[in-house]
């Protein structure tokens, strides 16, 4: 990083289900004025913004934003499916780290329906064409499934084919986030599971149950960044930072080595990694705490081994050996993750965000990783981008 990225404030709401029946504008609202508070700043010197969602009308953020003020700045509406929220941080970041601006808001939200996800135009060719056409050129019947079920149903069975991962581990990786979400106030499922409970849930595709699948969720998380002049001109915490951050997309492996682990994003997950480990001069082995993409617990899986968090092929031992969680080597998604905490797409990279924050600033209650100093963030979208950041002290 050319220049220290503070922190300066976060905020996310509860996240609801979709009956909840609250409009993206609450939610974009709520989080807004929760990181506002927290950063102790109001909107008027917010000097760019970028606003991220997927399911919605163009110039939804300003929307959003005119709730707050209209104060003439540049809002950029963003939008890279499930990576989104942490892609408005990263255009956040570069605009404070290159000294465009002094502060810049990053702002996620989603109002979801119920159900699967699906597309919302038939009349062309959708931007996933490519990915659907492996799952279903690999697996008979595939595309009468769901888009994500099918092609994370089909990473998680090949990399159970490569490895001869048990169905057990998959559900632990359930089970543990079911445990962490207890613990967390925000989160929309908040029963503590078993492995029976995951493993007897209704059979979605291939190996996947219902329970090892996130739910379509809807809220909203913000973080504003400034530069540590602005930080300490305006009386705020300057105490977190952005330590290092990078962005990939898909290269040629995602499609022509017909590995449906790499179509949904490994690749792109070893890449970002690789490339923030490589700035910071940080490796895995120093992370404390982890927010990660656990859409369904086979993206989970896979993404211990695409962070260096464990060898290839040894998450199984990793996730049956506890290593995952208190009291292990990392613990991942102390919030509950997607898969407990909730995944309203446009919010998601924010709420890992605010929630590495909060672990980092010793503000995470009950669910506290104890001394945490470094906290990585991992957040993918098909399509395909993944953003990797690693948040630590100021010092």
């Amino acid at each position: 990083m050319a220049s220290k990225v503070i922190i300066a404030g976060v905020g996310m709401t509860p996240f609801l289900s979709p009956k909840a029946q609250k409009s993206y504008i609450d939610f974009g609202k709520e989080a807004l004025i929760a990181a506002m508070k927290d950063a102790g700043i109001t909107y008027n010197v917010v000097e760019q913004a970028y606003v991220g969602w997927v399911y919605g009308d163009s110039t939804a953020g300003q929307a959003v934003l005119y709730e707050a003020g209209m104060t003439g700045i540049p809002i950029v509406n963003v939008n890279n499916n499930c990576s989104t929220g942490s892609t408005a941080l990263f255009l956040a970041r570069q605009a404070v780290e290159s000294g465009a601006v002094e502060c810049a808001l990053a702002l996620g939200f989603e109002q979801l329906a119920a159900g699967a996800l699906g597309t919302s135009y038939n009349d062309r060719p959708t931007p996933l064409d490519k990915h659907l056409a492996l799952t279903n050129n690999a697996f008979e019947g595939a595309d009468k499934v769901p888009l994500a079920l099918r092609v994370f149903g089909a990473a998680g069975y090949e990399y159970q084919e490569k490895y001869g991962a048990s169905d057990e581990v998959f559900a632990k990786v359930r089970v543990k986030a079911s445990k962490h979400a207890v613990r967390n106030e925000r989160a929309i499922f908040r029963k503590e599971l078993t492995v029976t409970n995951v493993l007897d849930s209704p059979k979605m595709f291939l190996n996947l149950t219902r329970l090892q699948c996130c739910p379509p969720t809807c809220g909203g998380a913000a973080a504003i960044v400034c530069s540590e002049a602005f930080a300490k001109k305006n009386g705020i915490n300057s105490g977190i930072v952005i330590k290092g951050q990078a962005m990939t997309t898909d290269v040629p492996s995602t499609f022509s080595e017909n590995s449906m682990m790499k179509m949904v994003g490994y690749d792109m997950s070893k890449n970002a990694s690789d490339q923030v480990y490589e700035q910071v001069g940080i490796g895995p082995e120093e992370v404390d705490v982890v927010e990660m993409h656990d859409c369904f617990t086979t993206n989970e899986v896979i993404s211990y081994e695409a962070l260096g968090l464990c060898g290839v092929g040894e998450a199984e031992q990793f996730i049956m050996d506890d290593q995952n969680t208190h009291g292990g080597k990392v613990v991942t998604n102390p919030s509950g993750g997607l898969l407990s905490k909730g995944h309203p797409l446009g919010a998601t990279g924010l709420a890992q965000c605010a929630e590495l924050v909060w672990q980092l600033r010793g503000q995470a209650g009950s669910r506290q990783v104890e001394n945490a100093r470094i906290g990585l963030q991992h957040n993918v979208g098909l399509g395909g981008a993944c953003v990797v950041t690693m948040y630590g002290q100021n010092n």
